[in-house]
């Protein structure tokens, strides 16, 4: 998706900005890349720099409740110091590396929901303007995949999500946000957990991953959430399905208390480096029941309307940024 408008802080007859990304997904840790394209306008401009920020749609929870809004989790400068002649056509190319701890937009080619995109601003001779927002899609990490995929083996479904703004205690968290992915119980887990929260924290060496579970009350006492956290390399090569539903098992069975050391399911240095080029899992996992939706149905007619209606609401949110802009200026 791309926007392209004049940039109405610098006045009728100013230049317009039009940034193209490279097409396909990109992964956490990974290098994004593209285009700025300039047009010049009715006379010469000095462009004094072309910034390109990471923005994302964060909820936060409050004494009033809840909202949203949008958070720039980072920011690069792309170019600049050049003048562009009038009515002139430049394309500045660019190539960033992407935070460890960006969120996961798609799995399997599925929307799960999550709103990111890459701003532009153009600075011209003291005069700023955030003229372009495109959206930005991101797969998961090769070891995020392969727990995502075990978790929809074992019998787990999608049921939402989304990006919470605040940090995870004990974490080496990064960002002033973080990713959590709601699922369904599977059926030999449902009497005791209503649901299962998994968030990523990915690194340059591994992953931490946090697996919270929103407890069932029973007639005399009250649900609570117990957490545990994992680490793993990038490299693992592992039994997926037995080890995650190992960690599940401790989770459930209230094995490891949150904050505490024992809480790792494996200590030490993570192991291994990441590489782009590993092999892709495959299957009727977690990617069948987020195309599906919470139900969990193979995919379908229903899926195509959960993908559908994601797809109108990221929609939705940038044109409802681009407006924001153009009524600031």
């Amino acid at each position: 998706m791309v926007f392209k408008r004049l940039l109405g802080s610098l006045g009728v007859g100013g230049p317009t900005v039009d940034t193209v990304l490279d097409p396909g997904a990109v992964r956490p840790g990974g290098t994004l890349t593209g285009q700025v394209r300039l047009k010049g306008g009715n006379v010469d401009f000095d462009i004094e720099h072309i910034a390109l920020e990471l923005v994302a749609r964060v909820e936060a929870e409050h004494n009033e409740g809840e909202s949203e809004g949008t958070v720039a989790f980072d920011r690069f400068v792309a170019g600049g110091g050049f003048r562009l002649g009038e009515g002139e056509e430049r394309s500045v190319p660019f190539s960033v590396t992407l935070p460890w701890e960006t969120p996961v937009s798609e799995l399997y080619g599925q929307p799960l929901g999550i709103v990111l995109g890459v701003r532009t601003e153009l600075s011209v001779t003291g005069a700023k303007d955030k003229g372009d927002l495109d959206q930005l899609t991101v797969a998961p990490l090769p070891a995020q995949e392969a727990i995502l995929e075990a978790l929809g083996q074992l019998g787990f479904g999608f049921r939402s999500a989304d990006l919470e703004y605040g940090r995870i205690g004990g974490t080496g968290q990064q960002l002033p946000f973080y990713q959590e992915i709601e699922l369904t119980p599977a059926p030999q887990y449902a009497h005791q957990v209503a649901e299962i929260e998994l968030t990523f924290l990915a690194g340059p060496a591994g992953l931490e991953v946090v697996l919270e579970a929103d407890k069932r009350g029973g007639l005399l006492s009250e649900g609570h959430d117990t957490l545990t956290r994992f680490t793993v390399g990038h490299h693992d090569d592992r039994d997926w399905n037995t080890e995650v539903d190992g960690w599940i098992r401790q989770l459930v069975e209230h094995r490891a208390s949150y904050g505490s050391h024992a809480s790792y399911g494996h200590e030490g240095p993570y192991g291994g480096h990441h590489d782009h080029d590993d092999h892709h899992r495959s299957g009727p996992g977690v990617g069948t029941a987020v195309a599906a939706g919470a139900a969990g149905l193979a995919v379908g007619v229903v899926g195509g309307m959960v993908a559908a209606e994601v797809v109108d609401e990221i929609g939705d949110f940038f044109e409802g940024e681009e407006e924001e802009g153009e009524d600031e200026d």
